[in-house]
């Protein structure tokens, strides 16, 4: 079992940046890749980013890419997503999941969820 808590999110003016943070608890986190996922209000939760277990490898959706980035500390159990750049597109609630998944762009392939953190941007 795996806990996931999300941290960082809040209001910020377009063109400014945010930082979120997911921190795991439970069973070995270096084991798993890590996604970044987003759900506006009538939308369907949208893959934004995923790092690989060691942090080598990483995938962004166009719409973040070069604007956001995705890191991970292994030893504090913590994948952090900096976002530059913000648009008002960008807000949502924003969810991070793990799991023995390869397949990094599909909600359903991850088995842990967390709680969520809004990020708002106003232009």
């Amino acid at each position: 079992q795996v806990q996931l808590v999300e941290s960082g999110g809040g209001l910020v003016q377009a063109g400014g940046s945010l930082r979120l943070s997911c921190a795991a608890s439970g069973r070995a986190f270096s084991n798993y890749a890590v996604g970044w996922f987003r759900q506006a209000p009538g939308k369907e939760r949208e893959f934004v980013a995923a790092i690989s277990r060691s942090g080598g490898s990483t995938d962004y959706d166009d719409s973040v890419q070069g604007r956001f980035t995705i890191s991970r500390d292994n030893a504090k159990n913590t994948v952090y997503l900096q976002m530059n750049s913000l648009k008002p597109e960008d807000t949502a609630v924003y969810y991070c999941a793990t799991g023995s998944t390869l397949i990094w762009r599909i909600p359903i392939k991850y088995t842990y969820w967390g709680q969520g953190t809004q990020v708002t941007v106003s232009s």
